[in-house]
């Protein structure tokens, strides 16, 4: 059994912690404990201020994510949780800037699907498919890569890659 241990505003975990790189677990059991990691790691996720959020980025090896790409964010804050997304299909490709919240002080073009359809679960275990295009097909991409260890870093070119880890390794002997 996973215990979420939830606060409200939880840490954000940064590159290279091993915790963004490990196996994430299926959820299997839902109740209010999931409905409050869901909270949190949507009121993390608007603190940062971020548009989406995956429980390996405060933490937590399930297959969780928040995800709230609307315009107007001072209005009711409507944010989606997916439990155990998966991508069942993708089309097209576009390449878009991105930035990530475990990747400080990095944005960069990156390659992905236009348009994407993905299972998932939400909060109370029912079955749901999406269609996502465009912007929200990238965000969920993203977020879902954080699921399986990857990080849009890992999508770089090798110079864009070492010239970030060499940079992350100045701050950390400069701490």
């Amino acid at each position: 059994m996973i215990s979420y241990d939830t606060m409200t505003i939880q840490k954000i975990y940064k590159y290279p912690e091993p915790v963004l790189r490990q196996k994430t677990e299926k959820i299997t059991l839902f109740d209010k404990e999931l409905t409050t990691l869901a909270d949190d790691m949507a009121e993390t996720m608007y603190d940062a201020p971020g548009i989406g959020l995956a429980a390996p980025q405060i933490g937590k090896s399930v297959k969780l994510i928040v995800v709230d790409i609307s315009e107007d964010r001072e209005e009711d804050q409507e944010f989606m949780a997916l439990v155990n997304p998966e991508i069942t299909q993708r089309e097209g490709e576009q390449l878009d800037e991105e930035g990530c919240l475990s990747v400080p002080e990095l944005t960069a073009k990156v390659k992905r699907a236009r348009k994407i359809t993905l299972s998932y679960l939400d909060l109370e275990g029912n079955p749901q498919e999406l269609t996502a295009e465009d912007r929200f097909a990238v965000v969920l991409q993203h977020e879902i890569d954080h699921l399986n260890g990857i990080l849009f870093l890992d999508h770089l070119s090798s110079l864009k890659r070492n010239l970030y880890k060499k940079k992350v390794r100045k701050w950390l002997a400069n701490r």
